[in-house]
């Protein structure tokens, strides 16, 4: 699970921002800070992958808080979502090395696209591995041209709902044990798994017994 901190000032506004986070597979909440001493705080404490940063803090701004944080966790990420949007602001926050700026007032969907291009693009870079192929590289700056479309007669609200089964399982996953927590048949279970599978979100793990070998499916690099 990617951990998330979020940091806003707004104490309302944190929490919807949280609810959204949970339902993003792949993700889960460990803290909010509503103000920049806060957040240095608990990111040396809960140490998360990656921060939801918003820019106008009453004790400091979010930019310079930015390189505070990356004092203490070098290797964390940072997403702004923020009201602010002079030109100058997003081209400070993109020299800071953010992975994504979001302009409030945004939906569930706009911060969840981000969010799984994030776990797709940065999780999915295999850290056994030492040299990134160009398709790597493409990934991470979006530029990737692999992703298909879904197969005909899904949807992305199903595609969703078994992504979200798959992180849920302790483990990994059957088509069948997908149908049956989602009320499907396995034959579209399955679709959608091998959809995630081809796309590189899940790895498929064969269990062999007697007849022809079960594929499993579970999260890349779980």
């Amino acid at each position: 699970m990617i951990k998330v901190l979020i940091v806003d000032d707004d104490f309302m506004v944190a929490k919807v921002h949280a609810g959204f986070i949970q339902r993003t597979p792949g993700f889960t909440v460990v803290g909010a800070a509503h103000t920049g001493a806060q957040a240095v705080a608990e990111t040396e404490r809960l140490k998360p992958d990656l921060v939801l940063l918003d820019i106008h803090l009453p004790d400091i701004n979010g930019l310079d808080l930015m390189q505070r944080l990356r004092a203490v966790a070098p290797e964390l990420d940072v997403l702004v979502i923020s009201a602010a949007r002079e030109v100058e602001t997003v081209r400070k926050a993109l020299r800071g090395g953010i992975v994504h700026y979001l302009i409030k007032p945004f939906s569930q969907t706009d911060l969840q696209e981000r969010l799984e291009h994030y776990r797709s693009a940065y999780q999915g870079l295999d850290s056994a591995k030492d040299v990134a192929e160009q398709s790597d590289v493409n990934r991470v700056f979006g530029l990737d041209r692999s992703e298909r479309p879904l197969p005909k007669g899904c949807s992305i609200e199903t595609l969703r709902l078994v992504e979200a089964a798959v992180n849920a399982a302790a483990g990994d996953v059957s088509a069948a044990e997908v149908a049956q927590e989602l009320g499907t048949s396995r034959v579209s279970a399955r679709r959608y798994l091998e959809y995630l599978h081809d796309e590189g979100t899940l790895e498929v793990r064969l269990k062999y017994g007697v007849g022809r070998p079960e594929r499993r499916y579970v999260l890349k690099g779980a």
